[in-house]
């Protein structure tokens, strides 16, 4: 491998690839602890995958629960979250999460422009749970003013999703953004753009962005890392691609790969993923580099299995980054007057639970068919739906766009699709029924505090359950989609990248979705992905700085 005698290009502290909350909030650690700080991204724009989500961290004991009349213990949190990783985590590394993420909020409030409050009304995914909260978990970074950024704003990704309209999430909330779409204060908000406030994920990353540009640690943009280089058994630079030209980085105390998940990568997701992830969620440039540059180190491997799971749907013609664009579907599934099913015409799922657990269902395996029967599977509507929410980017009152598929009888809705009639008409014949009566006993819809809060608390008697009667009905196919993955190397308490034996790498640490999940297989609140990623972004730029 290269070696000190070389020629380097740079030499720093501390070099941190990859510009999500993860690899950001590693910057501000390892400079606040005395180290000088390279931060470098792939693509042109900051933020990474964190940009395009809604931008809610989740901290439980966090200091602003109190705020809102909730109460937490470490000891609930850890229990609710050992529950959700199902004996495939480290109780170690949940319980350095449980007790470090709430001063790594404090230490960014204290030390950045960034404020959060706690949403009160946002319920974890299993609050029913023993320790599961029914709110107040999950953090909300509210508005921005993107202006104070100077050039660097139109460096800022932003989701063509998540906050195009600039409302905190406590505000959509009180608004019933999902349930009532035409009620939002459309003139207050059309204020805030113009004066260039944002919200969600880009106001995180905004926020996070200006404390390292406070500091002087300005991003390098279009900077690929393709390897580790390591001398001795340790980590101490990277080689890069930048316009063209190779070149080689020291770092004298450590690397944090932040570089997100490979979700992107066709070769990696047949590989390692256990189910069929056809339609991502996040910026394309999430291939797996970071995971690469540490296999080819020997770095040991956990939950490669898993992705934090998110149904997709699509518009046809719509792209991002020049690819196409996948939106997660929150709210549409919850809503009444509409169900998921297979092409058997079945229900199979509770379609208003967590967006991560109710897409595993979509991956049953019959052996003797060989095939998995829940896939393709449709979202079914009635007119009673369009009339009252919003159907991805269609309003009340619209007309119907042409991706949409529309048919007058559910005979014809049904052989359009290629899904079985009887099968449907007899799906929807017992769910009209529960609809009606206002429990779902074969999926439990609407049971959960957590369902009800995409439903329509203006609907009785079950805020996520309506009848589908009234024609014309409606049809869109849903994907197999995620916001990320979440395997990658294993760490340690402090971030340091494991080889098998468990025996760490020195100069090498992992944040965020390029590492193995800490939850396991579950997805405890809403925000989890990044309060977990902010948190070992602050583990490891705080530890790798002090060596």
């Amino acid at each position: 491998m290269f070696g000190l005698g070389g020629r380097w290009d740079k030499t720093v502290d501390v070099i941190v690839i990859g510009t999500g909350g993860a690899g950001l909030t590693a910057a501000i650690a390892a400079h606040d602890n005395g180290a000088s700080v390279l931060l470098l991204e792939k693509s042109q724009l900051v933020g990474g995958t964190t940009a395009v989500s809604g931008g809610v961290v989740w901290v439980p004991n966090n200091p602003h629960m109190k705020e809102v009349g909730v109460d937490d213990s470490s000891e609930a949190a850890f229990g609710y979250i050992r529950r959700l990783a199902d004996g495939r985590s480290d109780d170690a590394l949940i319980r350095t999460f449980v007790e470090t993420a709430p001063a790594m909020i404090s230490y960014l409030e204290e030390n950045t422009p960034l404020r959060f409050a706690a949403l009160e009304h946002y319920p974890d995914y299993h609050p029913e749970f023993e320790g599961g909260r029914p709110g107040g978990r999950s953090l909300d970074a509210g508005l921005f003013e993107s202006e104070s950024l100077g050039e660097w704003k139109d460096k800022l990704r932003k989701s063509p999703v998540f906050g195009m309209t600039p409302m905190t999430v406590a505000e959509a909330t009180s608004w019933n953004v999902f349930s009532n779409p035409l009620g939002l204060p459309f003139g207050k908000l059309a204020e805030r753009a113009k004066q260039q406030i944002i919200s969600s994920g880009a106001s995180l990353v905004a926020g996070l962005l200006k404390g390292c540009l406070d500091r002087g640690v300005d991003p390098q943009l279009g900077v690929r890392a393709t390897s580790l280089i390591e001398k001795d058994g340790a980590v101490v630079g990277i080689e890069i691609e930048r316009d063209g030209q190779t070149l080689r980085y020291r770092a004298k105390k450590g690397v944090v790969l932040a570089t997100g998940g490979f979700e992107w990568s066709a070769k990696l997701v047949n590989q390692f993923l256990g189910g069929e992830l056809t339609h991502p969620n996040s910026p394309p440039t999430n291939t797996g580099d970071g995971l690469e540059m540490a296999m080819r180190l020997g770095a040991d491997l956990g939950n490669m299995s898993e992705a934090w799971w998110c149904p997709s749907v699509v518009i046809p013609g719509e792209e991002y980054d020049g690819i196409g664009l996948n939106r997660g579907d929150f709210a549409i599934r919850s809503l009444p007057h509409s169900i998921i099913v297979n092409r058997q015409g079945k229900r199979f799922v509770n379609e208003a639970h967590n967006y991560n657990d109710m897409v595993k269902p979509f991956f049953d395996f019959d052996p003797v068919a060989y095939d998995r029967p829940n896939l393709p599977c449709w979202l079914i509507l009635d007119h009673q739906f369009v009339e009252k929410y919003a159907l991805v980017t269609a309003m009340p009152g619209m007309q119907t766009p042409d991706w949409v598929t529309r048919a007058d009888t559910l005979e014809a809705l049904s052989q359009t699709l290629g899904v079985d009639t009887d099968g449907l008409k007899q799906s929807i014949t017992r769910f009209n029924t529960f609809a009606t009566e206002g429990a779902d006993p074969d999926f439990r819809r609407g049971e959960s505090v957590y369902d009800h809060f995409y439903g329509d608390p203006n609907h009785e008697p079950n805020p996520n359950l309506g009848t589908i009667e009234h024609a014309p009905f409606y049809a869109l196919r849903v994907y197999p989609g995620a916001i990320g993955t979440k395997g990658g190397p294993r760490t340690d308490a402090h971030g340091r990248v494991l080889r098998v034996g468990d025996t760490p790498i020195p100069g090498l640490y992992a944040a965020g979705n390029v590492a193995a999940g800490v939850t396991g297989p579950g997805y405890p609140g809403a925000g989890a992905t990044i309060g977990m990623a902010m948190t070992w972004g602050f583990i490891s730029g705080k530890h790798a700085a002090k060596l």
